[in-house]
């Protein structure tokens, strides 16, 4: 029984960390900023797990939108 309540938790848990990853990596992907800003934030979603997209989604979106204005701005 122990095993069943572990897997109802784990499962959705998983499922929930799997969507943020590639939903992240996908928003990450889709922008057009330089290489190694996107490469930083790939890592960074990847490796930290579940916390790397929340961080991406809660900090990482807007630097990159705010570096696209800007460099647009250069122009």
């Amino acid at each position: 029984m122990a095993v069943t309540t572990i897997l109802a938790i784990a499962v959705p848990l998983l499922i929930v960390q799997l969507v943020l990853m590639i939903a992240a990596l996908v928003s990450v992907v889709k922008k057009e900023v330089p290489g190694s800003d996107k490469i930083l934030w790939i890592l960074i979603i990847i490796f930290v797990s579940t916390i790397g997209p929340i961080i991406y989604f809660a900090v990482g979106s807007n630097l990159l939108d705010q570096k696209i204005a800007q460099d647009e701005g250069d122009r």
